[in-house]
C-alpha cells in the first residue's frame, strides 16, 4: 500500500536533441507544454528557424558539435535536467489528446518508487485512426538513477528498477532525417576498424536493406543471427528482413527458411504465419494457406510486446485472406464468414465490400442492412 508521499505529482523535464525542425517542432511542444515543468532543447547545428521557434517555449537551449553519436547528445540532454523525471520526444513526435490526459494522470499518481515507464510508440494509423504499427520504448526515466544512452545509431535506453508498463501512446508523424545518414555512420566506423556487436550489426543490416542493398543486408544479418545474442526481438525481426530480401532476390526457398527460423525464438508470430500462408496460396496449395491464416486469426494481440507490431496481421489480414482460399476452394459460405470478421475491423475497406456483394451474390444472401 503507498503512502500519501509515495502519490504526489512528479516533475518532468523534457529533453529533445534537434537539428532543422522548423516545420515539426512547435507541433510537437504544443502537445506537452502544459504537462511538463521544464523544456531543455539540444540544438546539434540548425541552420533554419528551429533555435528561433524553441525560444518561444524555452530559455534552455544548448548547442551541441554534433560527433556521429546520438547517444551522446541524448546523454548530454539528460544531463541539463533539474526535475524529477526525464521525458525524451523527438521533433515529429506529438501526444494526441487522449494520450494527454493520461499523462497527466499519470504525473498526478505515479508512485516515487517507479524507475522508468514505457510507452506505446505508433508509427502509423490507417484511415480510420486505429494504429497499424507500433513499438514500446521507455519515455519516463527518474533523473537521480542517471541512466545511460548506449548506441551512436539507435540509440536506446539502459534501464533497470522497478518498470512500470503505461498504456500511454506517443505519435509519430513522418521521418525527416536525411536518409542516408545512419548509413555513412556506419560505413565510417567499420571504415575505422571497429568491430561491430550484435546491435550494431543488426541496424547496420537494417540500413543495407533500406538502401537496397540486399545481399550485403543478408550477410550481416547472418553475422547478426550467428552470434546468438542481443535482444530477441531483434533476432525475430532479422528473421522478417532476411525474408524481405530473399524475397526481392527472387529465393522462395531461403525467404521460407527464414520465416521459419522465426519459431526457434518464439512461439509463431501472426506476421510470420500469414507469409507462410501468403506463399502457399500463391502456389495454390489452399489447404496449408489456410492452416497458416487460421493459426494467425487465433493469435491474441500482444499488446505487452516490445518489438514492432503490425496490427494488421493480428486483426482482419488473415481473416481477409481466408475468404480468397475460402473462395477458391469453393467453400463461399466460410469465406463470407471470414470475409464478414474483416469487415469488423475495416468495414469500409473497397477489398471487404467487393467481397461481400461478390459473395452475397454467390451463396444467394439477401444483402444485409
Amino acid at each position: 500500500m503507498n503512502d500519501l508521499h509515495d502519490l504526489r505529482e512528479i516533475s518532468i523535464s523534457l529533453c529533445m536533441i534537434v537539428k532543422n525542425e522548423e516545420g515539426v517542432i512547435a507541433h510537437c511542444l504544443d502537445t506537452v507544454k502544459d504537462i511538463i515543468d521544464e523544456i531543455i532543447i539540444l540544438d546539434t547545428g540548425s541552420t533554419d528557424r528551429t533555435k528561433e521557434i524553441v525560444s518561444r517555449y524555452t530559455d534552455r537551449i544548448y548547442d551541441f558539435s554534433w560527433i556521429d553519436d546520438f547517444a551522446a547528445a541524448r546523454n548530454y540532454s539528460f544531463s541539463h535536467a533539474t526535475k524529477e523525471y526525464i521525458l525524451w520526444l523527438d521533433a515529429d513526435d506529438v501526444v494526441l489528446e487522449e494520450d494527454r490526459q493520461k499523462l497527466l494522470e499519470l504525473k498526478k499518481t505515479m508512485d516515487m518508487s517507479i524507475d522508468a515507464v514505457n510507452m506505446h510508440y505508433v508509427l502509423a494509423y490507417d484511415q480510420h485512426g486505429s494504429a497499424i504499427f507500433s513499438l514500446r520504448r521507455n519515455r519516463l526515466v527518474k533523473a537521480c538513477r542517471h541512466f545511460q544512452w548506449v548506441g551512436a545509431v539507435h540509440e536506446y535506453i539502459e534501464v533497470d528498477g522497478i518498470i512500470q508498463n503505461s498504456d500511454i501512446v506517443i505519435t509519430h508523424k513522418g521521418d525527416h532525417r536525411d536518409s542516408d545518414r545512419n548509413l555513412r555512420i556506419y560505413e565510417n566506423r567499420l571504415a575505422k576498424g571497429e568491430e561491430f556487436g550484435p546491435r550494431d550489426l543488426y541496424y547496420y543490416a537494417n540500413e543495407l536493406r533500406e538502401h537496397l542493398q540486399y545481399s550485403k543486408a543478408v550477410e550481416f544479418y547472418r553475422k547478426f543471427l550467428a552470434l546468438d545474442a542481443g535482444w530477441v526481438e531483434d533476432k525475430i525481426s532479422a528473421c522478417s528482413k532476411l525474408a524481405d530480401c530473399f524475397n526481392v532476390l527472387g529465393d522462395p526457398a531461403e525467404e521460407r527458411m527464414s520465416v521459419l527460423k522465426s519459431f526457434n525464438y518464439d512461439s509463431p508470430r501472426a506476421e510470420f504465419c500469414c507469409r507462410l500462408g501468403y506463399q502457399d496460396l500463391q502456389a495454390g496449395k489452399y489447404k496449408q494457406a489456410v492452416f497458416w491464416y487460421k493459426l494467425a486469426a487465433g493469435l491474441e494481440n500482444p499488446t505487452e510486446c516490445w518489438g514492432p507490431i503490425n496490427h494488421a496481421y493480428w486483426t482482419w489480414l488473415p481473416h481477409l485472406q481466408l475468404c480468397v482460399c475460402y473462395d477458391r476452394m469453393g467453400q463461399h459460405e466460410l469465406a463470407y464468414q471470414h470475409n464478414e470478421i474483416a469487415r469488423t475491423y475495416i468495414p469500409d475497406d473497397p477489398r471487404v465490400l467487393h467481397n461481400k456483394k461478390y459473395l452475397e451474390d454467390l451463396v444467394g444472401l439477401n444483402p444485409l442492412l
